[in-house]
C-alpha cells in the first residue's frame, strides 16, 4: 500500500520539497501505526533540508548521519498530531483510535500520512479543547520551553527576559514562565509584539531599532535564544546570582557559560532538553486548563510545503506554521 508524503530526494531551498506517493509502513511489534493529521514545519526542518545551520559545530556529524551527498530519510517532520490507525502486539499504553500529540524523534516522518514509531516514544494523549494543528505546534516550543523554564528555577515575582520570544520556543517559555509567576520582558522583531503583549508581555525590546542590552534594566533570568547572542553582555544584565541560560549554544559559548558559573556569582547553563512523556502531560494538562494556549500563524497543505518553510526561514510568522496532512 502506498500513501502520500512531503519528500525531498537533495539538499537546497524550500523548492527540493514535493508531494510524492510512498510506501505505506508497517508496524512492528512495538510500535504505532499513526495516522499524521498535523505536522510543525520546524527550524529544525528547514536546517535539515538546506543543511545550513546557525550552530556549526555539529555539521559534519549530523551530515554523516543524516547522508553526505543526499538525505537518508526523504521524509522530514518531527512534531505532529494524529490519530493510532494500529498498535503492534506488545503495545499496551495507546490503542487504536486515540488521538495524540508528540514527538517522532530521529525517525522523522510526520510529512507523511502514516508513521511508524516505538510506544517508548515521547507521546501523550491529545487535550480534548486544542484541534490537532495546534496540538502538533506544541511538542516542540512546549517540551523545550518547560525543560529550560524548569532549569531556570523560576520564583513568583523574578523578572525574567526571553532573547527571541516569538518562535516556537520562546512562546511557551514566556506563557510557562509567566504560570510561574514571573514578569515577562522579550525581545523579538516589532511585528511581534501585539501578538507577544496579548500573552502577557510587560516589556517589549524590538531588536530592529534598539539593543537591549543598553538598557539599564537587570533580570533574575534571561533566557536566550539567539545562537549569535553575545553571552558576556546578557550576563551583565543579571542581577546578583542570576541565571542565564542559552537553548542554541555555538561551542564559544558554551566555554563562556562554564566560566561565568565558575568565577562569578552568576549561572550560565546549556543544556538540551530531554523532551520526556511526563513533560509532555504535563503540558497537555496544562493547555486542557488554559494555563498556556497554541499559538498558530496559519495552516498550510501539503503542496504549500515550499512556502511554509520560507515562512519559517525568514521568520514571518505569528506563531507556528502548520501542515494539514491530507486524509
Amino acid at each position: 500500500m502506498h500513501m502520500k508524503a512531503i519528500v525531498y530526494k537533495k539538499y537546497g531551498a524550500p523548492d527540493v520539497l514535493h508531494v510524492a506517493e510512498i510506501e505505506k509502513p508497517q508496524p512492528k511489534d512495538n510500535e504505532l501505526l499513526v495516522n499524521v493529521r498535523a505536522t510543525e514545519i520546524t527550524k529544525s526542518d528547514c536546517e535539515l533540508r538546506s543543511f545550513k545551520f546557525p550552530v556549526k559545530w555539529f555539521w559534519l556529524p549530523l551530515r554523516m548521519a543524516f547522508g553526505i551527498t543526499k538525505p537518508r530519510r526523504p521524509v522530514l517532520g518531527s512534531y505532529f498530531a494524529g490519530v493510532v490507525d494500529a498498535v503492534g502486539k506488545d503495545v499496551t499504553n495507546f490503542k487504536a483510535g486515540d488521538q495524540i500529540f508528540g514527538n517522532s524523534g530521529l525517525r522523522f516522518g510526520a510529512y507523511g500520512e502514516y508513521v511508524c514509531l516505538p510506544d517508548t516514544n515521547t507521546l501523550a494523549i491529545k487535550p480534548e479543547n486544542q484541534s490537532f494543528a495546534q496540538a502538533a505546534a506544541v511538542p516542540l516550543g512546549g517540551l523545550n520551553a518547560i525543560h529550560f523554564m524548569h532549569l531556570a528555577n523560576i520564583k513568583p515575582g523574578e523578572n525574567v527576559l526571553i532573547n527571541g520570544a516569538g518562535g516556537s520556543i520562546g512562546l511557551f517559555a514566556m506563557q510557562i514562565a509567566k504560570d510561574m509567576g514571573a514578569e515577562i520582558s522579550v525581545v523579538d522583531s516589532g511585528h511581534k509584539e501585539t501578538m507577544l503583549r496579548d500573552l502577557g508581555v510587560v516589556e517589549f525590546f524590538d531588536y530592529t531599532k534598539e539593543d537591549f542590552r543598553q538598557s539599564d534594566r537587570t533580570y533574575d533570568v534571561i533566557f536566550d535564544m539567539v545562537a549569535a547572542s553575545s553571552i558576556a553582555g546578557c550576563v551583565h544584565m543579571l542581577k546578583p546570582k542570576g541565571r542565564y541560560l542559552t537553548g542554541n549554544p555555538r561551542i564559544m559559548n558554551m566555554i563562556r557559560c562554564l566560566l561565568t558559573t565558575r568565577f562569578t556569582d552568576k549561572t550560565a547553563k546549556f543544556a538540551f532538553a530531554g523532551e520526556t512523556i511526563e513533560e509532555l502531560q504535563v503540558l497537555g494538562e496544562m493547555l486542557e486548563a488554559n494555563r498556556i494556549v497554541s499559538v498558530v500563524d496559519r495552516v498550510l497543505t501539503m503542496e504549500d510545503a515550499p512556502l511554509a518553510h520560507r515562512l519559517v526561514e525568514t521568520e514571518q510568522r505569528l506563531g507556528s506554521i502548520v501542515i494539514s496532512i491530507t486524509q
